[in-house]
């Protein structure tokens, strides 16, 4: 028999969550929509903090950091649930005490300048490999590093990095081999910004949270320490932090698809026409069930890919594929949402055009859509996963 209930522990955790975002998050979205429609960030460095430490408080620290640094150490399904529940709300948080996975490649002298002070919110990192020739085809960096003395000098320019307005250090991928390339010729370096690098915000249609900004390199020294991994080694590197946990984006995703269908499915039993609740139209039953069948569709989707991962299986495939479903349904089901309320769905009074905006993005960063197609598709073809998923 499968078992798809969860364990106590899970539904205390979940709970916990569900109960902090209603509590302490949602409060806040009148005030932060009204920043953000001023152009200012939603929540301040101050406030952020505040509300980690209230989470930090009861307990609620690196969700999945190693215990041996201070974190919880939660299961990959445990995280989804919890990216779910704090996805019901449009407030820009994530929990406290997090650094990028590739940052534990790094050796003990780094580990106390960069990985510890991450963890501790006491810095903040960025990834830099995208550059302008370089999106969803990473193999073509033409960022280069090359060896002075007990130095190497960081030529290039990276764009629509997250977080590298704020950073104070980026985790940069330069070629140090022009001959090996992706295959033993790409270096990860710890930059400071100290160093000299300079970063340029990127307007887009999203809000501050998601800003990403081009980041410049022109001959930016960094000590041969500052090298992370091994040299050469740095695409491997990259590979491990794109594929670290696609499917954390879709879950997401699916909390805010939940919260706006039950926005619409309230809002279709309040408005009236010709005499009647919307709700008693087949037309607008009909876009309340396939969005209900297609969040419940995704949810299956996230948890079996975190399951994967948590049962140490190559979990690529099936991530690809909830973050596939995910990105093109949550932009179906916001659209609907939308159409739903009418006119007063496309104005600002209410949040959707934000949760609109917001959710497109998710068929575009960390992988397009047709990326995730063609690693699928590609999957399939060459045999390495079957159409009957882990069924057989």
């Amino acid at each position: 028999m499968v078992d798809f209930s969860l364990s106590d522990t899970e539904r205390d955790i979940r709970d916990w969550v569900r109960n902090f975002v209603q509590r302490e998050l949602t409060p806040l979205e009148p005030e932060v929509l009204r920043r953000e429609r001023a152009g200012e960030r939603g929540l301040g460095k101050d406030e952020l903090a505040e509300l980690r430490n209230k989470a930090r408080q009861a307990g609620f620290w690196g969700v999945q950091t190693p215990e041996e640094y201070g974190g919880m150490d939660l299961s990959a399904v445990m995280t989804a649930l919890i990216e779910v529940e704090l996805g019901r709300t449009f407030v820009p948080f994530s929990f406290g005490g997090y650094a990028d996975n590739i940052l534990y490649h790094a050796n003990e002298e780094q580990k106390q300048r960069y990985l510890l002070p991450t963890i501790e919110g006491q810095r903040k990192s960025c990834f830099a490999i995208t550059e302008p020739g370089a999106g969803s085809d990473a193999k073509n960096i033409r960022t280069t590093a090359r060896k002075e003395g007990s130095e190497w000098v960081i030529d290039g320019e990276k764009t629509f990095i997250t977080g590298g307005i704020d950073a104070d250090f980026a985790m940069v991928f330069a070629v140090t081999d022009k001959d090996k390339g992706a295959d033993g010729g790409v270096t990860c370096f710890l930059a400071d910004r100290d160093m000299g690098w300079k970063s340029e915000p990127i307007d887009i249609m999203g809000e501050w949270d998601r800003m990403p900004a081009s980041l410049v390199f022109d001959g930016v020294r960094v000590p041969e320490e500052n090298v992370l991994g091994e040299v050469g080694q740095g695409f491997a590197l990259a590979m491990q932090w794109i594929g670290r946990g696609r499917y954390l984006l879709p879950a997401r995703a699916l909390g805010g698809c939940e919260h706006l269908l039950e926005m619409a499915v309230q809002y279709s039993k309040e408005r009236e026409t010709f005499g009647e609740p919307i709700a008693d139209r087949q037309a607008i039953q009909w876009m309340i069930a396939d969005s209900a069948v297609e969040i419940e569709a995704l949810r299956w989707l996230v948890l079996q890919a975190a399951w994967q991962v948590d049962s140490g299986m190559d979990s690529r495939h099936a991530q690809s594929m909830a973050k596939l479903h995910g990105g093109v349904r949550a932009n179906e089901i916001v659209d609907r949402v939308m159409q739903i309320h009418g006119g007063m769905g496309y104005t600002r009074e209410l949040p959707i055009e934000r949760w609109y905006r917001d959710l497109r993005l998710l068929r575009i960063f960390e992988g397009t859509d047709e990326i995730q197609r063609r690693t699928i598709a590609r999957n399939l073809i060459k045999g390495h996963a079957s159409v009957g998923g882990v069924l057989g």
